[in-house]
């Protein structure tokens, strides 16, 4: 039998991000830290807990004299940490909305923001659980109180959390989440929850639940299930997989953004400058998030 899989290959040469900064001071007072060296304070989403971990290492690795302090919480908490400067970098899945931006305009401080990757969010359920398919209308109804099918549990990782926030705004509209849901404390005890409790349905980042010794990108952790969706437009169902992220097939897909508050060439600087390299891109790819900073081909394949 012949099975027809798509691959992706990542293309080399994008280069290093080049941050403007029409509007900073490079001679900024007394800066203890350059572009390789020095110790900085992040906060990071959650949900990018593996990915962050990894790249943090590799970053280290190659300029000892850095050191990245991550600080892994939920993403309005972030928000909060660069608004009070307790952390000049943040590794969130939204950009700035108009009202923080206005405050940095009004400060005149410097503010650089891109997207890096494309990730997405999985719906998980436990292996007994015979459902894994589901449309976007039946999740709709699941996350607004309207099913009234048999019990159910579904599982979040933080209460203030990117998850629920994107499921509130893109899914909800608007609409409060059911006095079925809760809140875990955090990504890991999400899975762990849906893997031990059959009725569970969890909403988590993609890169915790895929199988990062994968080569294709085509496994998920075994104690979990993962959830096939689709539109009403979509004749079939796609799970989060890189090539179905990349092409937005997949519904739950959202953007992967740096944020830094950085008034001259420090640290901070130089790891974003590395998570947009070929080789911080490729630890991107190992997750399953698909990176926005290379040069990406499809090549349809035949397997015999």
């Amino acid at each position: 039998m012949k099975w027809r899989h798509k691959w992706i290959w990542f293309s080399m040469g994008i280069g290093l991000v080049g941050l403007l900064w029409s509007s900073c001071n490079q001679q900024a007072k007394h800066p203890t830290d350059t572009l390789t060296s020095g110790t900085i304070h992040i906060s990071v989403d959650e949900s990018y807990q593996p990915l962050m971990d990894s790249e943090i290492k590799v970053f280290e690795t190659q300029h000892p004299q850095a050191h990245i302090i991550a600080s892994y919480k939920p993403e309005a908490d972030c928000f909060k940490d660069l608004l009070n400067d307790s952390a000049r970098l943040i590794i969130v899945t939204r950009d700035l909305n108009e009202q923080e931006k206005a405050y940095f305009q009004s400060i005149k401080e410097p503010i650089v923001s891109k997207i890096l990757a494309w990730d997405a969010i999985a719906v998980i359920v436990n292996p007994a659980n015979p459902d894994t398919n589901m449309t976007v209308d039946e999740l709709r109804r699941l996350t607004t109180g309207d099913y009234h099918g048999k019990p159910v549990q579904l599982v979040f990782d933080q209460q203030n959390s990117s998850t629920v926030r994107y499921i509130l705004d893109s899914i909800n509209k608007g609409k409060p989440l059911p006095a079925y849901a809760m809140a875990a404390h955090g990504p890991q005890q999400v899975v762990d929850y849906v893997a031990a409790t059959p009725n569970a349905i969890g909403f988590i980042g993609v890169s915790w639940v895929s199988d990062p010794y994968d080569s294709l990108a085509l496994s998920f952790l075994k104690k979990i299930r993962v959830v096939g969706l689709k539109t009403a437009q979509e004749t079939r169902y796609f799970k989060p997989y890189q090539y179905y992220i990349a092409l937005k097939s997949y519904p739950l897909t959202r953007a992967f953004y740096f944020i830094l508050r950085e008034p001259y060439y420090g640290l901070g600087t130089g790891f974003v400058n590395f998570l947009a390299s070929d080789k911080g891109q490729l630890i991107i790819a190992k997750y399953r998030l698909f990176p926005a900073l290379m040069n990406i081909v499809f090549r349809e394949a035949t397997i015999e």
